[in-house]
Order: C-alpha cells, then sequence, then structure tokens
C-alpha cells in the first residue's frame, strides 16, 4: 500500500505539471505521513540529512560554476579553432570538428545543453555557408553535445554517484572510454557520409596554425588536464578537483583569456613592449582585477546563475533522497529484486527491460529526476543479477543522452531550435538518423560491460 501510494502521487503530481522536486517530496512525505510513524521534524531533519552527509556533491556546484566561466568566455571558439585547424582538411571536416569540439567542451562544461549551445552558437552558421545541410550540421551538433554528460566530469555522474554511493572517481574513468567511442563513432558516419555527399572540405591550416591555436585553446584544455588527471592519479577527489576547477576556470576567464570581468579590454601584450615587461605588468594588475571582479556586474551574474542552477538541482536531489528513503524503508527495492529473480530474467533479459524503461522515462523527464528516481530501484536487481554497479551508471547515463534528443522533454532539441530559429519538429527531424546511430552505441555499451569497466579496473590495478 505505501509503495502504490509512493508511486500513484509521483505519477499524478508529474500529469498535473508539478516540478519533479515538488513531486518527489510531496508523495515521499505523504507515504512517511501515512505509512511510518516519522514526525514532520524527523521529516525535516532526513532533508538535511539527504543534501549534507553526501560529500560527492559539493563537486555540483563547483562544476557549475566552472563551466558557466568558460561558457561565457571564448573556450568554445578557441577549442572548435583548434579542431577545425586539425582536422578541417578532411572531406566533412568542419562538421567532425564540431563532434571534436563538443567533446573537448564536454571535458570542462559537464553539461549537454551547454556543449550544444557553446558550440552550436559558433559553428552551425559557418558549417551552412561551407555548403552542409542545416538539418545534418544541427543534427550532427545536438548528438554531438549529448557527450557532455558522459565524457567526464559529469553532472549526471555526481548524481548517481549520490544516489547509488558508488565511487564517483570510478564513474569518471568508466565514462571516458565510451564517451570517446561515441565520439570516433559519430566521426566515422560523418566522412562516410561527406563521401557519398561529396560535402566540403577546408584547405589544410598547417602545422603552426595547428600549433598556435593549440596554445590558444590551452586554457580550456588544461582544466580537462587538471580535473582528470588529478582524479585518475589519485591526488584529488572529484570535489577537490571541482574546487580547484571553478578557481581556475574563473582566473582563466578574467585573467588568461580576458573575456569577461574589469580586465576585458586591456591586452596581454601592449605594441612594442617586450615579453618580459609584458609578463611583470600583467602579475602585477592580476590582483586588482581580481578585487574589482568582485563587484563586476558580468562576474556577478555569473555566480548567481550557477547558485540559481547548483540550488535548483540540490533541492531535487534532497527529495529525491527522501523518495529513496521511502524506498528503501519499505524495501520496495529489495522486493522487485527478490520478484525478477523468481521470474528466472537473466541478466541480458533484465538489461533490455531496463533500456526500453528509461528510454520511455527519458521522453518526458530530465536526466538527473530519471536517475535519482530510478538508480536506487534498479541498484539491487543488478548487483543480485551479477551486473556491475558502475556499468549500470554508464549504461543509464547514455539512456540520459538519447533522452536528451527526444521529444517532448529533450533539452538539446529545445537549444538546437533556439539557435537555428526552427521549431521543435524541425530538430527532431534533423536529429533522428543520429538517434538510431545513438541506439546502437547503447546496444555496444550494455553488452559489453568491457568498455566501461577496462579503464577503472587497470588504473586501480597500477
Amino acid at each position: 500500500m505505501a509503495a502504490l501510494t509512493l508511486f500513484s502521487l509521483l505519477l499524478i503530481c508529474m500529469a498535473l505539471g508539478l516540478p519533479i522536486a515538488i513531486a518527489l517530496g510531496f508523495s515521499s512525505i505523504t507515504a512517511i505521513l501515512l505509512f511510518t510513524n516519522d514526525s514532520m521534524a524527523s521529516i525535516s531533519l532526513k532533508l538535511f540529512e539527504a543534501a549534507s552527509q553526501h560529500y560527492t556533491l559539493l563537486a555540483i556546484p563547483f562544476f557549475i560554476v566552472s563551466s558557466a566561466f568558460l561558457s561565457g568566455g571564448g573556450v568554445a571558439r578557441r577549442m572548435i579553432e583548434f579542431a577545425n585547424a586539425s582536422i578541417g582538411h578532411v572531406r566533412g571536416g568542419l562538421a567532425m570538428a564540431s563532434v571534436m569540439a563538443c567533446m573537448l567542451f564536454a571535458a570542462v562544461s559537464g553539461s549537454s545543453p551547454a556543449t550544444v549551445a557553446a558550440v552550436g552558437s559558433i559553428v552551425l552558421l559557418g558549417m551552412v555557408r561551407a555548403g552542409y545541410p542545416l538539418s545534418f550540421a544541427a543534427g550532427a551538433v545536438s548528438t554531438a553535445g549529448t557527450l557532455g554528460i558522459l565524457i567526464p566530469p559529469s553532472i549526471v555522474m555526481l548524481v548517481y554517484s549520490a544516489a547509488t554511493e558508488v565511487s564517483a572517481s570510478r564513474m569518471f574513468m568508466a565514462g571516458f572510454v565510451p564517451g570517446i567511442l561515441i565520439g570516433l563513432i559519430l566521426m566515422i558516419t560523418i566522412y562516410i557520409v561527406a563521401r557519398r555527399k561529396n560535402l566540403p572540405a577546408e584547405p589544410f591550416a598547417g602545422w603552426g596554425t595547428i600549433a598556435r591555436n593549440a596554445f590558444s585553446a590551452s586554457g580550456g584544455l588544461l582544466l580537462i588536464v587538471l580535473v582528470l588527471g588529478s582524479i585518475y592519479g589519485g591526488i584529488a577527489s572529484p570535489t577537490e578537483s571541482a574546487a580547484v576547477a571553478a578557481v581556475y576556470a574563473y582566473l582563466v576567464a578574467l585573467w588568461g583569456y580576458r573575456d569577461i570581468g574589469p580586465l576585458k579590454d586591456q591586452p596581454w601584450r601592449k605594441e612594442g613592449e617586450s615579453l618580459v615587461a609584458a609578463t611583470v605588468r600583467n602579475l602585477v594588475i592580476l590582483p586588482v582585477g581580481i578585487i574589482k571582479s568582485v563587484a563586476h556586474p558580468e562576474i556577478t551574474a555569473v555566480i548567481k546563475d550557477s547558485a540559481r542552477v547548483s540550488i535548483t538541482l540540490l533541492f531535487i536531489i534532497a527529495n529525491a533522497m527522501l523518495f529513496a528513503h521511502v524506498l528503501t524503508t519499505e524495501q520496495i527495492p529489495h522486493f522487485l529484486a527478490h520478484t525478477i529473480t523468481e521470474w528466472g530474467l537473466p541478466a541480458w533479459g533484465f538489461l533490455i527491460v531496463m533500456n526500453i524503461l528509461l528510454l520511455m522515462a527519458g521522453n518526458f523527464m530530465e536526466p538527473s529526476g530519471i536517475i535519482l528516481i530510478m538508480a536506487p530501484i534498479l541498484l539491487p536487481i543488478a548487483t543480485q543479477l551479477g551486473i556491475d554497479p558502475i556499468h549500470l551508471g554508464i549504461i543509464m547515463v547514455v539512456n540520459m543522452e538519447l533522452g536528451m534528443l527526444t521529444p517532448p522533454v529533450g533539452l538539446n532539441l529545445f537549444v538546437t531550435a533556439g539557435i537555428t530559429g526552427k521549431s521543435i519538429g524541425w530538430a527532431v527531424k534533423a536529429c533522428a538518423p543520429w538517434l538510431l546511430l545513438m541506439l546502437v552505441c547503447l546496444m555496444f555499451i550494455t553488452f559489453i560491460p568491457e568498455l566501461s569497466l577496462a579503464l577503472p579496473n587497470y588504473l586501480e590495478s597500477l
């Protein structure tokens, strides 16, 4: 009866259009008051504990801040220039460079919609001018943008880690190979289509241009090394590396690239100024820039937007933890696990059913909400069937990628429609062929667990 009440109220609230956080919290509190002896005071305590006991959750606002600083600056543009200089001379190279830029930017943003917005707003017009069909260009960028939640660091992976208490570091390691694999498959597909449709290729930029663009993009690329290197090397936890990333992104945007903040109009090196003098001058003005940035409108706007997103996400997580508490107290996941085990459903059959459920859920909910609701239910079943929790997490994240491309709640579709000025229906048609390709990738990742587990197992054996 408690389970029936819990899920019925959740579905009714969602059908009424209530925010997912309110739906989770209302259904959980109602079930607790009706079927347990807990008081409202204990519910408040559980909400507080849900948000405060998970150290990993601290990484989320830090990664959101670092992404906001780099998204607001010219990091995406510099990464696109570097990617285009590197592979733009191959037939279909501009589209392949867009995918490569999405992969690079995904590693500094942790967000799929942010990746599509940052890269797509720059490359789509250039691709059309170069002779690419707009639908082809939009579909490629929208699909590549989904890698923002798979290539680490990923906010969705942190949410899964908090919901299941698995290692966030292992999740990051596990997402690296599948993310690179999907990116390569997208680029190979673009090359094949480009050969058949005779899509254009750019002239070879030259090694000097590649080196200059690599140096220009190094501010963003070094963040990837800083975060992933510190985590994989065992130097820092994901939360610690996220804090360092936030400070680094702030300094790069403010002082390095000078895309935002009080130093925006000041060149790094003045005409006729020696390199030594320029370096000394910039080191002197850094403290002044930091002090002035405290009250600068652009900096405060970034902080406010990041705080708003962080609070919204953490509120959803706190209510989802309360929902998971009710599930655990009523032993609903264990009951389902026992039932499925009695049915004799094999691991591969469970994975197929799970993928279907997740793909359906992706049509109506955003990724974090799906992860927070489904992960506590699916994990005990997967564990009994011998499925690794890390592998399960990667499968769920890839399903969330597909949800970004399916209506009516596909976030990447809305971003693409906004950038191109087209309708959501047009964006759905543009992404449909790429969605089928992503389904093939999902099958590979689902039934070849080594793709997800090989790297974390290897690094831990060193």
